[in-house]
Formats: C-alpha cells, sequence, structure tokens
C-alpha cells in the first residue's frame, strides 16, 4: 500500500534486545496526508530500515507500506510498518503571471484626467 503526506512528528530511535538476544531498533513518525481532509498515519520502520530511511520533520513523502496485526494476551493490535520511503518535490511554486492581454478598449477611452478648481471660484463647499 501507497500513501503520500508531510512528516509532522519524528520520534526518537527505539531499541533493545529480544528474547532470543538479537539486537533490534524502529524509528517512529506521524505522517498527515496531503488529501482535502488530512489525516495522521502513525508508522515505524524497523530494523535495518530504520537507518535507511531517515526522515525529518517537514518531508514530503510517498510511504510505501504493510499493515500488520497481532495478538497478544488476548487482545489485538494493528501497526503500520514502513518499507519504503521516496521523498516528493513539495508542490510546485505557481508559474509567474504571463503578462495581461492588452484590453482592445482601452485605445478608445480617453485618459483620465485630473480635477483642478477654476480659479476664481470662491465656493468653499467641497462638493
Amino acid at each position: 500500500m501507497e500513501v503520500t503526506g508531510k512528516i509532522i512528528v519524528a520520534l526518537p530511535e527505539v531499541s533493545g534486545t529480544s528474547k532470543a538476544g538479537n539486537q533490534w531498533k524502529k524509528r517512529e513518525y506521524v505522517l498527515e496526508t496531503l488529501d482535502n481532509y488530512p489525516s495522521k498515519i502513525f508508522f515505524d520502520f524497523f530494523g535495518d530500515r530504520a537507518d535507511q530511511y531517515p526522515l525529518a520533520v517537514g518531508d514530503e513523502i510517498k510511504l510505501s507500506f504493510d499493515i500488520e496485526s497481532r495478538e497478544y494476551n488476548g487482545r489485538w493490535f494493528t501497526s503500520i510498518r514502513g518499507w519504503k520511503a521516496e521523498k516528493t518535490q513539495g508542490a510546485a511554486a505557481p508559474a509567474p503571471a504571463a503578462a495581461p492581454a492588452a484590453d482592445p478598449f482601452a485605445a478608445a477611452a480617453p485618459a483620465p484626467q485630473a480635477f483642478t478648481p477654476a480659479a476664481d471660484s470662491n465656493d468653499d463647499l467641497p462638493f
């Protein structure tokens, strides 16, 4: 599955040792989709992928992921496990506006003239 969005939270790396004695690590993130009604998606990269795809807040990415569910003590837990992240270009800057087309009627209209009151006017009314 894939989703595109912007990283809004990057949590610190978590690591440990399994019951079998194997070292593990994961990095967790929150992605906000760029839809009309954005949603937030919590996901992680586990193992070597944690170092393979370092992400930072503000990165726009296309995330490829799997959804996994597992049972523990009679309860079910679901996680979104990322397996690939491709950084995408943000929304392209708007292209400069083209020069407005010449108005075909502009030449026919007279140029505006500034108002100057008559020199012999004793009228103090503003209109």
